[in-house]
C-alpha cells in the first residue's frame, strides 16, 4: 500500500473514531465466514459499527485523535476488530449474547468507555453491567415520578372512600 493510500485510510479511521464515544478492541480471528457474517448482522441491529483494521494504521489514527487512547496501544497485536458505539454497554452486551451459542469469540482485548479504559477479557462482565446514559436518565425520571404517583394515588383512594361514606349516609 502506498504512503498516500495509508494516509487516506488513517484519516478515514480517525473520522470514524471521532463519531463514537466508545471504542472496543476485540479479537475475532477464528470465526468462520458464516459466524463473522452473523456477528456483523448482530452489530448492525444493535447500532454497533464493526471494523477490521490493521494495527499500525489504527495506532496512527488513535495517536492523531484528540482523545488519549495511549493505554490501548499495548493491546494492538494480533488480529484486531473495532467495535464502535455511542452506548457504552452495547458492544459488551452484544459480545455476551453472541457467545451464548457456545462461542469463545469474539474476545475482548480492551475498551475505552466514558473516558475510562478497560483491559482484558475479565472486564467484559463489568462493561455489560454498566448502565447507559439513557438507562440512567430513565431511572432518575422513575425516581422523581414515584413520590408524585404516591400522592395522586393517596388522594384518589381517599376520594373514593369519602364518596362511599357519603353515599352510605345518604342511603340511611
Amino acid at each position: 500500500m502506498k504512503k498516500e493510500d495509508k494516509a487516506i485510510v488513517i484519516s478515514m479511521i480517525g473520522d470514524t473514531l471521532s463519531q463514537y464515544s466508545c471504542v472496543y478492541l476485540t479479537q475475532t480471528a477464528g470465526l468462520n465466514a458464516e459466524k463473522t457474517s452473523a456477528l456483523r448482522r448482530a452489530c448492525f441491529k444493535e447500532d454497533v459499527k464493526m471494523l477490521c483494521v490493521k494495527n499500525t494504521l489504527l495506532k496512527k489514527a488513535l495517536e492523531a485523535s484528540d482523545v488519549d487512547y495511549s493505554e490501548l496501544y499495548d493491546l494492538l497485536h494480533g488480529e484486531t476488530t473495532l467495535m464502535l458505539s455511542n452506548t457504552g454497554n452495547a458492544p459488551a452486551k452484544l459480545i455476551k449474547k453472541f457467545r451464548q451459542k457456545d462461542e469463545t469469540l469474539p474476545m475482548l482485548k480492551g475498551a475505552y468507555v466514558e473516558e475510562t479504559v478497560y483491559v482484558g477479557e475479565e472486564s467484559l462482565e463489568t462493561l455489560a453491567n454498566i448502565k447507559s446514559k439513557n438507562e440512567l436518565i430513565a431511572d432518575i425520571v422513575a425516581l422523581l415520578q414515584s413520590p408524585a404517583k404516591n400522592v395522586v394515588s393517596a388522594l384518589q383512594s381517599g376520594g373514593n372512600k369519602l364518596h362511599g361514606i357519603l353515599e352510605t349516609l345518604s342511603n340511611k
